[in-house]
C-alpha cells in the first residue's frame, strides 16, 4: 500500500481523462432553472448531468487551515501532468504554512485558537 495525500487523490479526480463523477465534490446549481431541474430529478428519477470541474478554465482551490510549500508543488505537478497549459488553478489558502507550525497545530490544546504567531 502506498500513501496518496488527499489532495492529490481530489485534483486527479478533477484531471482524470475519463471525467469519472467526483464524490468529493459537490456542485451548487446557482440559477432558478437548474435548481428546479435538480428538484423534479429527485422526484422524477431524471438524471441531470451536472458539469464537471475540468470544464472551467480556471479551477479555484481553497485549501481551509493554511498550505504548505508542497502542497503547492503537488497542485503544480498535477495540473501540468493531467493539463498542460489548457488548466488554471489558483490555489487560495488561509495561510502560508511552515514546517513548525504542523506540530504546533497537530498537538494545541486550543484547537480554535492556536498560537502559531499570527
Amino acid at each position: 500500500a502506498t500513501y496518496r495525500p488527499f489532495l492529490r487523490q481530489i485534483l486527479e479526480e478533477v484531471f482524470h481523462p475519463e471525467r469519472v463523477e467526483c464524490p468529493d465534490i459537490e456542485h451548487m446549481s446557482g440559477g432558478l432553472t437548474d435548481l428546479l431541474k435538480t428538484g423534479f430529478s429527485m422526484f422524477m428519477k431524471l438524471q441531470v448531468s451536472r458539469p464537471h470541474p475540468s470544464d472551467n478554465p480556471v479551477l479555484l482551490l481553497f485549501l481551509v487551515g493554511g498550505v504548505t510549500p508542497s502542497e503547492l508543488r503537488l497542485v503544480k505537478e498535477v495540473v501540468t501532468t493531467h493539463k498542460p497549459g489548457t488548466q488554471q488553478v489558483l490555489v487560495l489558502s488561509t495561510r502560508l504554512l511552515r514546517p513548525t507550525d504542523v506540530p504546533e497545530l497537530l498537538f494545541t490544546t486550543q484547537r480554535l485558537a492556536p498560537d502559531i504567531g499570527v
